[in-house]
């Protein structure tokens, strides 16, 4: 009696995991980093520097490509446009509300102590909202409009992001050397979460 062909034991996913154990996570993560690091030097070019990582890491989880700079280079050439670069002025701007903050931290002004932490759950949801719109599947990528439903109709999947940031933010603020390594964790846990949302939401 001929027996029914199987996968490969290396080719099996466990239920609900996203990416296969074939998936180098390390070695991927560390050159979508370094790339995603690279394209963000002129600041403006960081919603399609991150959009492209996530991309690229989309297309890794479906099996269809490799994690090489080669195919994170064709999808930032993709996502480069003029809304993309006027969308890389709010990092700039998020920046300063952070200095803000930080500034009303140390100052005994009136209002300091209620205007400190809202500032920075402001700063932390517009990162959330900002993480999620780039790793968005066409056509809504970049769509803030569909990133904030997303986020509302997900909110575990928010909160993870959201400790995600929190976290790269402690490890960017305790050991600045990991600064261009980053991005890649971030966009690939903006990824995972977009990949696991509800299919309600994805059907939007």
């Amino acid at each position: 009696m001929a027996r029914t062909p199987t996968a490969p034991p290396r080719e099996r996913r466990e239920p609900g995991e996203v990416f296969g154990p074939g998936f180098s996570l390390f070695a991927d993560m560390l050159l979508v980093s370094l790339l995603t690091s690279a394209a963000c030097l002129p600041v403006v070019t960081a919603p399609a520097a991150f959009a492209a990582a996530s991309a690229t890491l989309r297309r890794a989880a479906g099996g269809t490509v490799q994690v090489r700079a080669g195919t994170y280079g064709t999808h930032l050439r993709a996502q480069l446009s003029a809304r993309s670069v006027a969308l890389g002025l709010v990092p700039p701007l998020l920046a300063v509300v952070v200095l803000i903050d930080a500034a009303l931290m140390r100052a005994a002004l009136p209002g300091a102590a209620v205007m400190a932490p809202a500032l920075t759950l402001l700063v932390l949801g517009a990162t959330v909202v900002a993480l999620r719109a780039t790793a968005l599947p066409a056509p809504h990528l970049l769509s803030a409009r569909e990133a904030l439903l997303r986020s509302a109709a997900d909110p575990r999947g928010s909160l993870l992001l959201a400790a995600a940031v929190v976290f790269g933010a402690l490890l960017a603020w305790s050991i600045p050397l990991l600064v261009p390594l980053l991005p890649g964790p971030l966009a690939f846990a903006a990824t995972v979460v977009d990949l696991r949302s509800p299919a309600d939401v994805l059907e939007r």
